[in-house]
């Protein structure tokens, strides 16, 4: 039996796809823009860009679906459990990109493209196979290009790169939290309680950092709510099931080159031949890991994007 996304794609799907990836893109610029202009630091712009988005999502929830959801307490916890590993993906995330190379951040702190899928195999009970080993060792290979690279320019910028693997990795506990609750609360429902759950563990965090609070300029704020937590996730959500999880992995690549440019034209970051190099690794790796068995792994897995 093959899967229907394999053969046909929804005519919004691809369009759909294409806003929600350049608007996560443009996050990590839009994180250090809420530094220089809001003034505000990095945690803290994590905690705005969820409670700047948990009304709208509120209200979608509400209308859309039975809202509170009526499920059990061990799928609250469960959601919970994942809204606070969300909060520390965006903490440590949003550290990483004051810290590193905007092209690196975005590569980097979407690891959990390669990561989530080893949970999808171990719940099926099968191996990879080999090409999907490929795709580790291509992945490794990459990173580790990346971080040598930001290695040669300071020891900040590897720092950086640690910490965004770091946010991959929250973020990958995230979605295996809301994957085991999938069937108990519908998703929006579900984003609401983990916002819920995460965004007061931000605001505590960003108090003992000592940052400052409350913005001087509120448009990058507003526009990392937006454009990361609304359109780009709620765009994802949509396009989720009405196209090929290849097409899906394709237009995943287009993140590090939106970051990559800013990064240059805004930044001056300049990419070498050894940066493209670790980049195509890991571009490559998304591309072999997606490729298998629509069966073999969880349905949300199946059209997995990045996306802190």
């Amino acid at each position: 039996m093959t899967d229907s996304r394999a053969q046909s794609t929804h005519p919004l799907g691809l369009p759909a796809l294409l806003v929600a990836n350049i608007a996560l893109a443009c996050g990590p610029w839009l994180v250090r823009l809420s530094q220089s202009e809001s003034h505000v630091g990095p945690v803290t712009a994590g905690f705005w860009r969820l409670m700047l988005a948990l009304p709208v999502l509120l209200i979608a929830a509400r209308r859309t679906e039975h809202f509170p959801p009526r499920s059990s307490a061990i799928a609250y916890a469960t959601i919970a459990i994942g809204g606070l590993a969300f909060a520390a993906d965006l903490g440590l995330w949003h550290i990483g990109i004051l810290h590193t190379r905007l092209a690196n951040a975005t590569l980097l702190g979407n690891v959990t493209a390669l990561i989530f899928p080893l949970y999808g195999f171990a719940v099926s009970r099968i191996w990879p196979r080999p090409r999907q080993w490929a795709a580790l060792l291509l992945a490794s290979i990459g990173a580790i290009t990346l971080m040598g690279r930001s290695y040669e320019l300071s020891g900040q910028n590897l720092i950086g790169d640690i910490l965004c693997i770091g946010a991959g990795i929250a973020y990958t506990i995230y979605l295996i939290a809301l994957d085991r609750v999938r069937s108990a609360a519908p998703p929006l429902s579900t984003l609401v309680i983990s916002i819920a759950s995460g965004a007061p563990v931000l605001l505590l965090f960003a108090f003992g950092l000592g940052e400052q609070l409350w913005p001087e300029n509120w448009m990058p704020l507003i526009l990392l709510a937006a454009g990361s937590q609304i359109i780009g996730q709620g765009l994802i959500i949509y396009a989720v099931g009405k196209v090929p999880p290849i097409m899906v992995g394709l237009m995943l690549l287009t993140q590090p080159i939106v970051a990559s440019t800013i990064g240059w034209i805004v930044y001056g970051e300049a990419l070498t031949a050894a940066d493209y190099a670790g980049a195509v690794g890991i571009a490559l790796a998304v591309l072999l890991v997606r490729d298998r068995p629509a069966k073999a792994l969880p349905e949300e897995e199946q059209g997995l994007s990045s996306i802190p």
